[in-house]
Parts: C-alpha cells; sequence; structure tokens
C-alpha cells in the first residue's frame, strides 16, 4: 500500500496554544504519523493570543489573498505557517482579521462564548479545505479535531463533492471533551445553505447546539474517534448506534500506534470498496 497523505485540521496545538489533552493530540498526532513515513499537513486557526514573533510565524503570500464570502460579506484569507523544528513539521494557521485577532481562543475574558463562532468556523474550514486545493495536494485521510473543525465533513462531502482533489478522501472525527453550552447563531444554517449545501442535510441545525453539530459531523464522517475518556452523554449514545468504524478511548502512550492502525483498517476499507 503506498504511504499515505493525512490532512490533520485541529482547534488546538500546542505550544501555540496551553497544553490540553486536545493541543497535546494536535502536536504530537502528525509528528508520529510523520514519522512513520507518512506524510502529512497540519492546519489550526490563528487565534490573536498567538505570539507570531516567539513563533516566528509567517505570511504564505502565494497562498493568501483570496476572499471567503460567508452571510454576503467579503472576508480575506491569509495564510501563515511556523515550522516545530524538533518535529521537521509545519503548521499551517488559518488567519483573518474580523475573526482571529482577538485575545481569546473561543470565548471572551468573561467566560462568554463569542456570538460569531458560528462564522469563525465556517471561514476556517472553508479556509483550510481552499488552501490545500491551492497546494494541490491530495489527502487519503481528513482527521479533524475539536468542534471548530466539525464543518470540515459535510464542506468535503457536499460542497467540494466533485472536487477530484477530495474524491477519495476519508473522514475521520475525533470527538472530545470540549463541548459548549450556549448554541450557535440561528441563522447558522442559512449561512451554510449559500454554500451548496441542501437544506435536508441541515435540518439538525435548526437548533444549532454542540450535540446537533457533533451529529451532523459524525454522520458526514467515514469513521469516529473517541478523543476524550468522559464525551458528551447524547453524543456518546448517537456514536453508539451507527454502523461506522469507531475507535475507542485509547490511552496517552498507545494513541498514535493505535490511531496508525485505524488509518490502515479505512484505508483498507477504501480499497475494498474501489
Amino acid at each position: 500500500m503506498k504511504q499515505a497523505k493525512v490532512l490533520f485540521i485541529s482547534q488546538e496545538i500546542t505550544p501555540y496554544l496551553p497544553e490540553s489533552e486536545m493541543s497535546k493530540i494536535g502536536r504530537y498526532l502528525p509528528q508520529g504519523i510523520q514519522e512513520k513515513g507518512r506524510e502529512i499537513r497540519t492546519f489550526m486557526p490563528r487565534y490573536g493570543s498567538i505570539n507570531e514573533r516567539r513563533n516566528q510565524l509567517h505570511e504564505v503570500i502565494r497562498l493568501s489573498g483570496m476572499n471567503l464570502i460567508i452571510d454576503d460579506t467579503d472576508h480575506p484569507l491569509i495564510i501563515k505557517v511556523a515550522s516545530i523544528q524538533s518535529a521537521r513539521m509545519q503548521v499551517y494557521f488559518i488567519d483573518n482579521e474580523d475573526y482571529f485577532h482577538r485575545k481569546h481562543v473561543l470565548k471572551d475574558d468573561k467566560g462568554k462564548y463569542f456570538e460569531d463562532n458560528d462564522e469563525r468556523a465556517i471561514f476556517f474550514a472553508r479556509g483550510v479545505l481552499e488552501t490545500v486545493r491551492k497546494l494541490r495536494w491530495s489527502p487519503d485521510i481528513v482527521h479533524c479535531h475539536g468542534w471548530i473543525t466539525s464543518l470540515i465533513p459535510i464542506y468535503l462531502k457536499k460542497t467540494f463533492m466533485d472536487d477530484p482533489l477530495y474524491n477519495n478522501s476519508k473522514i475521520i472525527y475525533s470527538v472530545y471533551d470540549d463541548e459548549f453550552d450556549t448554541p450557535l447563531r440561528k441563522n447558522f444554517r442559512q449561512k451554510l445553505q449559500m454554500d451548496g449545501m441542501q437544506e435536508e442535510d441541515l435540518k439538525i441545525l435548526d437548533q444549532p447546539s454542540f450535540e446537533n453539530l457533533t451529529q451532523l459531523a459524525l454522520e458526514m464522517s467515514d469513521a469516529v474517534i473517541i478523543g476524550s475518556a468522559e464525551i458528551n452523554k447524547s453524543v456518546q449514545k448517537y456514536i453508539n448506534s451507527i454502523k461506522k468504524p469507531v475507535l475507542d478511548y485509547q490511552a496517552e502512550e498507545e494513541y498514535i500506534d493505535a490511531y496508525s492502525d485505524f488509518y490502515d483498517e479505512i484505508l483498507m476499507n477504501k480499497v475494498d470498496e474501489d
């Protein structure tokens, strides 16, 4: 089997954000998979709390300059990149002044979720997928981490379904204990419909809660990984009901090998389907 190309799309990666279960996986999983001989690309949002000078981020001019339209408004897409030298690994950052220049990640300094997190998730998902197209890099596996990546699966299955670059990509969605308790804005669904998605695809987002958004991501994915020891109970119940490959939670010292074997399993299924 040829060495697979794996696209990692992460809500958090350390050292750019503080250490957490998700940010450590975002950092060490791509390195581990690359060391097993696979080709990787890694993306995260360029939150305003990331110190560009200390982390040596710089803009990739040839990839920047596109405008993404969300809710009839143009938003310039800026791509930055940094290297984690010890891992021989690059991280690409999706940046935009309107969405990612504030000093906090998903909540304000009072602990309240940003009202425009819906549009930030749309911008991030589309920004990643458009940038990978510009790189002309066709991933065999797209592995999503954190709810801000939850729109990637439906964009791949609906908006980008005819794109030869993504035609054969298998989507794996990792579910973490990262739920938000305030639903996203009511018109979230309408904003997504502008990107070629059908009303029936998005019906579940009439109530844009964490549970419903996660369910939509899982519905559109090819396989699921439980990323935290404890996850939302209704999401767990939904996972128990689906007929897709599911990898249960893995301990820190074992997960890289387990995830790598799981990728092989998903790719073997793809070969069988073909």
